[in-house]
């Protein structure tokens, strides 16, 4: 049972927060005023819980289109529409409306948080209170979320950790993305601190200690790795600023060790285990802890209110909408538009008994057959341009729909396998390359994938079985452990948020998209490429996005300057 969703939707009604115009202004006075509001404890956990309403809202869908600008998938083509397909070809401009969602979005959920944090802590009994602590350590850890987004989206931006409580507040200047990365350290420091580990009965859907760690994980290595600064160079802290990342990677590691509890997904769903059955529990709606450390809730009632979400229907293998009467939608499979593409090297990449490849690639697509009066699977595996990602499928979900473009898949944003991996890289660039090995081998394992040894390295990762990385040094044990982590991390992660950003750190993210555009067959099966962002990528620039125009006019701090070429 997905305990978050209708308490997700009650919290929404009950603390219905107000728009406004400034991204960083928003009160929670529609129904309370704050000394009112925060005088009942019930009020203090819906408010909380609403911060996971927005986080929710960003990536039903929005966010999804930040994650397809890598070298693994990319939008369907069309004309451009200041969404999406912009995104995926890097012909963004600070108008994409899409862009401007997800910054309005983040700082409204910054907000939230900020306004709960600050309204809890100072609530009569808090110190005593362990309820209440815990509410504040799960609002900690979305403001830590929220705000590394904002820093890996964006670099130097407008912040704060108070509420806003005049207009001028609203309008903040940039802060130094060092400044904001030692406050989101500090925000997961104190989650960790206040949130019990999970356990079986725990629902991956509210903030634990592990999924705090594992977000730190993550927020270490992007901060040792390169970024666009504002001088439009791409630089990276000195070695010791790294090293100091990277043993602190390792310390989160070792908490995971000693705590026991998470590991690799261990049940059955429809028959699937192992890999294949992690994906198959998300669309099926199956809550599994183990694996599964932290899931963004969806759920709609009747498929126009809640928090929609469209995991399954904007990716995922095609589904044509059945042509059915609106009595019989309980029996059949709803739509799925299907508006991403799989790079289809990539298949031939995986070994041949590797269980990631045909849950990453889905070469077929549903048709809807009038005269059978259901749907019929097409095989569409000559047709290279159009093969999709296949984490998230209709076919793995429960029959029925509520709408057809809507499901209540969640997204899972921190799970088991990236932890190990994550580790892995620290132990790696520490200087412990066995231990690295070790843990990568693990995650191969699962998937029933060959151990690397430096007796296989050479025909699992060179060419022809994959591309050669002239980019990437592989001329000592630490580096062929680069590389095999280059392609490990995409076999296993693929589609989940990453990629795009494990290249920006690594500081080889236009190489990988100039090489994929001129090796793909995507660009070479039709008269047009499909592929588009290895010729339009800009070094120097499209490593952020750009600060929405409206942002940079209405906030004088600003200085109207934007991020770095645009």
């Amino acid at each position: 049972m997905k305990c978050l969703k209708n308490i997700l939707i009650a919290a929404a009604g009950c603390l219905a927060f107000a728009s406004c115009e400034d991204k960083l202004t928003e009160h929670p006075g529609s129904y309370y005023e704050k000394e009112e509001f925060f005088s009942n404890p019930d009020n203090a956990q819906s408010g909380v819980l609403g911060i996971y309403n927005v986080v929710g809202e960003l990536y039903g869908i929005n966010e999804l289109s930040f994650f397809a600008s890598d070298d693994l998938f990319f939008s369907q083509a069309g004309p451009a529409d200041s969404g999406r397909r912009d995104i995926s070809a890097y012909t963004m401009t600070t108008s994409n409306k899409c862009v401007e969602d997800v910054w309005t979005a983040t700082y409204r959920g910054l907000e939230r948080a900020n306004y709960m944090i600050d309204g809890i802590e100072n609530m009569d009994g808090y110190a005593q209170n362990e309820n209440l602590q815990a509410l504040v350590a799960e609002a900690k850890f979305l403001r830590a979320l929220l705000s590394f987004n904002l820093v890996v989206y964006w670099g130097d931006v407008p912040y704060k950790t108070t509420p806003t409580n005049t207009y001028e507040e609203g309008y903040q200047p940039r802060s130094d993305r060092e400044d904001i990365y030692d406050q989101i350290v500090q925000d997961l420091t104190d989650a960790e601190e206040g949130l019990e580990w999970a356990t079986a009965e725990s629902s991956p859907e509210r903030a634990t200690q592990g999924a705090a760690r594992a977000l730190k994980m993550r927020v270490l290595l992007q901060r040792a790795g390169y970024s666009l600064r504002m001088d439009g160079t791409l630089k990276r802290p000195e070695d010791a600023v790294r090293r100091e990342c990277f043993e602190s990677v390792i310390e989160e590691w070792e908490a995971f060790e000693a705590n026991g509890y998470h590991g690799f997904f261990d049940s059955s769903v429809d028959g699937a285990t192992g890999y294949e059955g992690l994906f198959r529990s998300f669309s099926a709606g199956v809550l599994d802890s183990k694996e599964s450390l932290f899931e963004l809730a969806f759920y709609t009632l009747d498929g126009s209110t809640g928090v929609r979400g469209v995991w399954g229907t904007y990716i995922g293998p095609v589904v044509a909408a059945p042509g059915i009467s609106n009595s019989e939608t309980d029996q059949f499979m709803g739509r799925a538009q299907g508006f991403f593409r799989v790079i289809p090297e990539w298949k031939g990449f995986f070994e041949e008994g590797d269980s990631r490849r045909d849950v990453m690639i889905c070469t077929y697509r549903y048709d809807w057959d009038a005269e059978a009066y259901n749907h019929e699977k097409v095989d569409v595996e000559r047709d290279v341009r159009n093969w999709y990602p296949g984490k998230w499928r209709r076919e793995w979900m429960p029959l029925g729909y509520k709408d057809m473009n809507y499901t209540d898949v969640n997204f899972c944003l921190l799970r088991y396998a990236d932890v190990v991996l994550m580790a892995a890289e620290a132990y790696n660039e520490t200087g412990d390359t066995s231990k690295a090995w070790e843990l990568l081998n693990s995650v191969r394992e699962r998937a029933g994938a060959s151990r690397i040894t430096s007796g296989n390295y050479d025909e699992l990762m060179k060419s022809p079985k994959v591309w050669n990385l002239d980019y990437i040094d592989d001329s000592d044990e630490q580096g062929r452990f680069r590389t095999a982590l280059y392609w490990e991390r995409s076999f296993e992660l693929a589609f989940e948020g990453q990629r795009k950003y494990d290249l920006i750190r690594w500081g080889v993210l236009a190489q990988a998209l100039k090489q994929t555009g001129n090796l793909t067959e995507a660009n070479t099966a039709g008269s047009t490429k499909a592929f588009l962002a290895g010729d339009n990528f800009q070094t120097g620039k499209n490593e952020l996005f750009p600060i929405p125009l409206d942002e940079i006019q209405a906030n004088p701090k600003l200085e109207n300057k934007n991020n770095p070429n645009y």
